[in-house]
This record gives C-alpha cells, sequence and structure tokens, in this order.
C-alpha cells in the first residue's frame, strides 16, 4: 500500500470515473486503474462497484476512503513540519475568494505578498462559499476568503476585518433626504440585490425589515455587479447597499449618495478560513497577517455589528 495509491483511490471516489481521475491525477488511465486494482487485490476487497455508472463505491469502500483522506492529510503534514522547523514559506498555495471580495481586497494585498513570499506561488481562484467549504473539505484548495461565522465543523475561521455595510441611496429615493440610516429604515421591496448564491445578497436580507414576495416585483434582477446596482439605482429603480471597500472606487459625484449607517453600523465579518488539519498553515498565517495589516489601514470603523452571511429569513 502506497500513499500514491490512496491518492488514486480518492480521485476515483470524487469523480467517480477512471478516466477523469486519471486525468485530475495528471496520470494515464491504464495506470492508475492499475494501481487501485493492486491496492484492491493487497486488501482482497473491492473499493469500487465498476458496474454502476457513475462508479459506485462498495461499504467497505466508503470506510476505506474516509481512512485514506486521513492518511494522505497526515502524510502531507510531514512535509508542513520539516518547512515549518526551516522556516520555509514557499510552494504551492491554492486560495479562494468568494466574489463580493475578490476585486477589492485582492489588488489590495496580491503586490505586497508575492513581493514578500516570492517562493509562494500563489493560485487564486473565485468561487462562491458553497463551492469553497466543499473544496477545502475535498483538499483541492487550501484556503479560502469568505464572509462569516460559517460555524462549519471541519472548518476553522480566523477573521481579517469587519467591512461595514453602506447605503447607496439616490436623492430622489424616499431615504434620499436622511443624514445616516438605520436598519428599520431599510424595506428589502426597494433595496437592488445581487443574484442568488451571493452571501452579500442574504446579509442584505438580514439587515431589512421582512420582506415582500419578491416574485411579485415588476422585475428580476439577476446581477453579480456592485455597478450594475448603482447603476440602475441612479436611474430610480431603488437603492442599494455596497460593502465599505468597494465605496472607495466610486466617483465623487456617487460618493455624494453614500449614506452610512448610525452606529453599530451592519457590517460582514470577513476571515480566512481552511480545514482544522491546518495543511500548509505557515503560508496560511503569511497571508492573514500581510491581509490584516493593509485592511486595517483602510477600514476605520470600530462601533459595528456584524450580520450574518447566511439568509435567516
Amino acid at each position: 500500500m502506497t500513499i500514491t495509491q490512496l491518492q488514486y483511490v480518492l480521485a476515483v471516489a470524487e469523480y467517480r470515473n477512471f478516466t477523469l481521475a486519471a486525468q485530475k491525477s495528471f496520470v494515464t488511465q491504464p495506470t492508475l486503474s492499475m494501481q487501485v486494482q493492486k491496492l484492491e487485490d493487497e486488501l482482497d476487497v473491492l473499493i469500487f462497484d465498476r458496474s454502476k455508472k457513475p462508479i459506485g463505491i462498495t461499504e467497505v469502500g466508503e470506510k476505506i476512503v474516509a481512512q485514506a483522506k486521513n492518511i494522505v492529510n497526515e502524510a502531507s503534514r510531514i512535509s508542513d513540519i520539516v518547512d515549518q522547523d526551516k522556516g520555509y514559506i514557499g510552494g504551492d498555495f491554492i486560495l479562494g475568494i468568494i466574489p463580493t471580495v475578490m476585486p477589492t481586497l485582492l489588488p489590495m494585498f496580491l503586490k505586497t505578498f508575492i513581493k514578500k513570499y516570492p517562493k509562494v506561488n500563489l493560485i487564486i481562484k473565485e468561487q462562491s462559499t458553497e463551492s469553497l467549504i466543499r473544496n477545502i473539505q475535498d483538499g483541492h484548495i487550501d484556503a479560502a476568503i469568505a464572509a462569516t461565522p460559517l460555524e462549519i465543523e471541519f472548518i476553522k475561521e480566523r477573521p481579517l476585518y469587519y467591512e461595514p455595510f453602506v447605503g447607496y441611496v439616490p436623492r430622489t429615493h424616499r431615504l434620499g433626504a436622511y443624514e445616516n440610516l438605520k436598519p428599520e429604515d431599510l424595506d428589502v421591496s426597494d433595496v437592488l440585490l445581487l443574484q442568488d448564491g451571493h452571501c452579500f445578497r442574504d446579509g442584505v436580507i438580514n439587515i431589512c425589515k421582512a420582506p415582500k414576495d419578491l416574485s411579485k416585483e415588476h422585475f428580476q434582477l439577476q446581477s453579480g455587479s456592485f455597478e450594475t446596482l448603482v447603476n440602475l439605482a441612479d436611474e430610480g429603480m431603488g437603492m442599494t447597499l455596497l460593502p465599505y471597500l468597494n465605496t472607495l472606487e466610486l466617483d465623487d459625484v456617487k460618493k455624494k449618495n453614500l449614506k452610512y449607517f448610525d452606529n453599530p453600523s451592519p457590517a460582514r465579518e470577513v476571515s480566512l478560513i481552511y480545514h482544522k488539519s491546518e495543511l500548509k498553515i505557515q503560508i496560511t498565517e503569511a497571508l492573514r497577517d500581510v491581509i490584516s495589516g493593509i485592511v486595517r489601514g483602510a477600514i476605520a470603523f470600530q462601533d459595528v455589528k456584524i450580520i450574518s452571511p447566511i439568509n435567516k429569513n
């Protein structure tokens, strides 16, 4: 039994297809199939039911796959122990970032990080929170930046910053004359929202009063762009809420439409999340130190109330 064989077993278990598993493992399909078969022969059990499409996992195979994940993770930890002992911070590191954070945060820290840690090959992927959680569990990404708290058993959360929500309210809107906003001022029926699947959308809904049946509105917006929401607000289609860092990019004319909340300001907690196994923790900590140091100077708000990224309405 070898670590490589276990890695191949995990690939087949994930993709339920020997050809695809081989492609993802960067080996030929005959090589992967032979090694999986060799392990099954050694153990004298069938891990996979090849008669099914997609490939099934036998009852004993499920237990073997679960143990294989532990063994492969622990084997990877040996390299981490050596790297940490040598003070080495380098190698491939896959970082996922949610779409509502990526455009503003990435330009702030990326150049500083790669300059400070040139031996790290940072691979960045924009994904939804749901995809990030799944990929952390499956070991496809090393860490992620997402809105928290998520309170998932196998994930550790390390807060990076607290980002207030800011209202974008044209003067013609019913709240246009207000100096500051309160959560009770909002009605979700006239708040322009991101499309379903964005945790920021759910956070906004959690701030607002109990929503009407949104399906009965005159139009339904399916957009993942804050710029689109701002432009629609300018056309008199409602108001919207923006993450604080996004407001820094607005021109001077649009900034006149910004309205801040009375303290405590509703805010989202943005954290670095990773698997509790803490593989490559030295790179994770380096990322956290760089990002926290940079963002701390950009967001001066202190009195905030954290809004859940999960829609509880």
